[in-house]
């Protein structure tokens, strides 16, 4: 059964929701009511009793060499390029558990990639590298699902490949660990397995831009906040998956991630 993507805050998650406190206070200072209600978008955090609120979701393209490589780009450390998916694509996934992961509509070529995920406790612009590991709440296992069939699609054309990436849970995630305890991850083994067989693996040394360069080159174009989250890119060797796969994530340092195509 696929878990609930849209977490109400508990209250230990107060200190993390600070960003969504100016807002709500000008509605009341307005004396304006929310026509609904629209319930936060959350990440557990690893023994606590407390979540992440989500605020944006970044992604980075083409972050490892080899990677580029097999999408037909320059892996020189060309410009890194982000794009975003939407909050309430999150699909949070239990430790230990297989999490039945729907096939998405409108793809026959729905592909895996396998990442880091960071994410933010405070943000700011233009960041210096030296300081945006500061920045940093904790770190999570994911998967960047896409439907690249629609992602070639729309590039063959020049048009936005939103639709390949941005859907219905496209952002599933593991549990945070805090930072504070796992410390920073520079390096160390990850990889992903369909059925048992590895698919991907590589190592966080091998990314082009580190953690604390993506959040540094995205504060030139955005003011990060508390509550982003930051997928740091993939591995060679994505691939297609089909209802009835298992797919099992790992990274270590932290623990598995597995889901099952439904």
């Amino acid at each position: 059964m696929i878990p609930d993507r849209r977490t109400v805050l508990a209250a230990g998650a107060a200190t993390l929701a600070g960003v969504a406190a100016p807002a709500a206070s000008a509605v009341a200072e307005s004396g304006a009511r929310p026509l609904f209600d629209l319930a936060a978008v959350t990440i557990p955090v690893a023994g606590e009793n407390a979540v992440f609120p989500v605020r944006r979701i970044y992604c980075i393209g083409r972050n490892y060499a080899a990677h580029a490589i097999e999408r037909g780009s320059d892996p020189n450390r060309e410009p890194p390029f982000f794009f975003q998916k939407p909050t309430d694509a999150i699909q949070n996934v239990q430790v230990g558990v297989v999490a039945d992961h729907p096939y998405p509509s409108l793809t026959t070529n729905y592909h895996h990639e396998v990442e880091l995920v960071a994410a933010l406790k405070s943000g700011g612009s233009n960041i210096p590298v030296e300081r945006a590991l500061d920045h940093v709440y904790g770190y999570a296992l994911g998967l960047d699902m896409t439907r690249r069939d629609l992602q070639n699609a729309m590039a063959a054309e020049k048009k936005p490949w939103e639709i390949g990436k941005s859907f219905d849970h496209a952002a599933v995630l593991g549990p945070l660990h805090p930072a504070v305890r796992t410390g920073h991850f520079t390096k160390g083994a990850i990889s992903l397995a369909v059925n048992g067989t590895v698919r991907q693996s590589s190592d966080l040394t091998k990314m082009i831009w580190s953690v604390a360069e993506q959040i540094a080159k995205l504060s030139e174009a955005f003011e990060l906040k508390a509550g982003d989250i930051i997928y740091s890119g993939t591995p060679e060797n994505v691939g297609p998956v089909v209802k009835g796969d298992v797919l099992l994530c790992r990274l270590d340092g932290l623990p598995d991630v597995s889901i099952r195509i439904v």
